[in-house]
Formats: C-alpha cells, sequence, structure tokens
C-alpha cells in the first residue's frame, strides 16, 4: 500500500535509483498561501551530503510543484509534487546484485514480490522519505493556519540522552540535537562507529504544540494508534513511545496520572492524547530508530540461490539514520495532526462553525 491518511490523503512513488521520488497530495483544501521557500527548506532539512554525519549521496533535490498550486495558494485540487533523482551510483550495488544484505528488505521484498530491484534497495529504500518530508511541508502550511507548531529533535544516540531538552539548539545543530551541553558526546558516538565501519541506533522526540482539543476518532482511528501505525512505518523505526512511554509500566497510578486544575493540567504524562484523542497538551512522541543496517564490515549472508557468502558492502550510507529520520518522523506527525484536524471539521457541525467564524481555511 502506498496512501495513506483519511480526509488529507498522500500516495507516493518512485525508486532509490529510478528517474525520481514523488507524492500526490490530496484533500488539501483550497486559498492556503503556498511558501514554496518553506517547502524547498524543509526538504533540505533532511538533504544528506552536508556534513560528516550523514550519507554522502548529494542530491540537489528540488522541489517541482506539477499541480494544485494557482497563484500561490492551493486550489483544492491533488497537489502533485515531483523531486529528481541526479546523484544514484548505481554501480556501487553491481557487486550485490544477486546478495541479500543482512538486516534489510532486500529479503523480504525478494520473496513477498518475486523481482530485485538491487540497486539501494529500489522502493524500499530510505530515499522514498522525501515524498513524505513535501507533503509534511504543505500539511504545516495548513496547521500554520491554526498556530499549531511540530518540532524534532535528537534525543538520545547510542544511549546518549539528551538532559535539556531545547528544540532551538536542534535547528542549528549538525545532528539535530536537543542539548548543546551533550552533542558533542553523541557526535563522538558517531564518529566512533563511522571509524570503526559500523553504524548507531538512536532516539527522536518529536512534539506537536498547540493541538486543541478533540482531534482523534475513537474506537479505530485513534491519534495515538495512528501515530503508533505512521511512525513504525519509517524506515528504521523499531519502537514509538507516547508521553511516559515505557516508564508508565513501571510506576503507580498515583505518579503517572496528570491532575488537573482549572488551568490545565498539572503534568503530562499522558503525552497529549487521553482516550485516543488530544488533551489540549503538547504531544510528545519518541522515535526509535535502529542502527543504520548498511554497514562496510564483511557479514556473513546468502545469496538470491540461497548460497552462503560474505557480503563486503560499498555506497554512501548514513551512519545513524536517527539524524535524517527525524525529520521524516516530524513531517509524518504534522501529516497525522493535519488529516485528524480535517477529519474533526467534517464530523462535528460546532467545530466546523467554529472554524468558519474564525475565517480559517
Amino acid at each position: 500500500m502506498n496512501t495513506f491518511g483519511k480526509m488529507l490523503k498522500v500516495t507516493t512513488f518512485g525508486e532509490s535509483h529510478g528517474s525520481g521520488i514523488g507524492c500526490v497530495i490530496d484533500g488539501m483544501p483550497s486559498n492556503i498561501k503556498v511558501d514554496t521557500n518553506f517547502i524547498q527548506n524543509e526538504v533540505n532539512r533532511r538533504k544528506g551530503g552536508l556534513n560528516l554525519y550523514s550519507t554522502q549521496r548529494k542530491e540537489s533535490d528540488i522541489v517541482e510543484i506539477l499541480s494544485g498550486v494557482f497563484d500561490g495558494y492551493t486550489t483544492g485540487a491533488p497537489i502533485g509534487v515531483f523531486i529528481k533523482n541526479n546523484n544514484a551510483k548505481s554501480k556501487d550495488y553491481e557487486n550485490i546484485k544477486n546478495i541479500f544484505r543482512p538486516s534489510h528488505a532486500d529479503f523480504t521484498y525478494f520473496h513477498k514480490y518475486d523481482i530485485r530491484d538491487y540497486r539501494g534497495g529500489g522502493r524500499s529504500s530510505a530515499r522514498e522519505s522525501i515524498a513524505r518530508v513535501a507533503s509534511g511541508a504543505f500539511a504545516k502550511l495548513l496547521l500554520n493556519e491554526f498556530n499549531i507548531k511540530v518540532r524534532s529533535g535528537i534525543y538520545s544516540i547510542g544511549g546518549i540522552e539528551c538532559k535539556d531538552i531545547d528544540f532551538d539548539n536542534a535547528i542549528n545543530s549538525e545532528i539535530y540535537s536537543l542539548d548543546k551541553n551533550i552533542e558533542n558526546i553523541q557526535k563522538e558516538a558517531i564518529q566512533k562507529a563511522k571509524r570503526n565501519h559500523d553504524s548507531i541506533g538512536g532516539v527522536a522526540l518529536i512534539s506537536a504544540f498547540n493541538v486543541p482539543v478533540g482531534l482523534g476518532e475513537p474506537l479505530y482511528y485513534k491519534l495515538d494508534s495512528i501515530i503508533g501505525d505512521y511512525m513504525l512505518g519509517l524506515n528504521g523505526v523499531k519502537a514509538i513511545e507516547i508521553g511516559n512511554g515505557i516508564e508508565s509500566s513501571k510506576i503507580l497510578g498515583s505518579q503517572n496520572n496528570d491532575e488537573m486544575c482549572k488551568n490545565g493540567f498539572l503534568s503530562n504524562n499522558s503525552g497529549g492524547i487521553l482516550g485516543g484523542i488530544s488533551n489540549g497538551d503538547t504531544i510528545n512522541i519518541k522515535a526509535y530508530f535502529k542502527p543504520t543496517p548498511s554497514i562496510f564490515k564483511p557479514q556473513k549472508t546468502i545469496s538470491t540461490h540461497n548460497e552462503e557468502t560474505i557480503l563486503t558492502l560499498k555506497g554512501r550510507h548514513d551512519p545513524c539514520i536517527a539524524i535524517r529520520g527525524s525529520i521524516v518522523a516530524e513531517s509524518m506527525l504534522a501529516l497525522i495532526i493535519a488529516d485528524m484536524l480535517l477529519i474533526n471539521a467534517s464530523s462535528n457541525i460546532k467545530y466546523l462553525k467554529k472554524i468558519y467564524k474564525n475565517n480559517k481555511f
């Protein structure tokens, strides 16, 4: 399946070493001002080749809007976006044409579809995520109409956790670290793994601010369940936490409950979601990324003919996919909230009247 969303639907297409990656965004309301510089900057945040901490595949990643925008505003028609691939080096994969890479999707895609695009993983490549960032930029333009902001940063690298959470620091950090006091230690952990021809895992924190009460559709399209669904659909994400997450299983209810006063909640252990519905507090998500499976150590594997062999990998790969993955996760949360906002507007007449009264859309 290549489409996600209910009211705001996104379909992505393209392969890592094909002509390019694109998406169709369907359901975006008309008359939203389109800031093309903002969209391009969002895509650039995900771009590789910017420093020592990401893949050295240097793509221009120029966003081309094909449809759905006229005179700087959305028209309500499907928005078509295309981003060309112009720095693919397929020859780097010739030596693994018939060899499976350990912990990659090569093995499962081959057995499911009985065809093998060995060039960087084809459709299963994280290159596809650029379409999610582009569509997420459009979602953010919609959320801006309601002053809803989504931000992200690196919380942990190889178990080295940030202490002071500062999203402004993440903007200026080469690895999007949330803590300037921990950043250099995290950088060294990445470089150490890279020097050893290895990779390292990490955790991204994604937060949404000023989210209104009421987003989420129980029982089978809950806000938290869709967050889990979409986030776990990202390349390399192996676990998700919402709010207090795993820690809530280790403490008492009296410690985990978010008490209330007339001004709001006194804590946010729930992560901004109760009963699958946003409660008006900040939504806090942690996405856990595994180490990049593309490493340069010799590894035991098998061929497409089930013959045992040793893999020696070439190519350009991220030493830590969590870094650029945090930008993709941020985009996905923006898309989820925008979709839920539109669903709520269509299912609640009071909510709809409030929107029209405030001249939204």
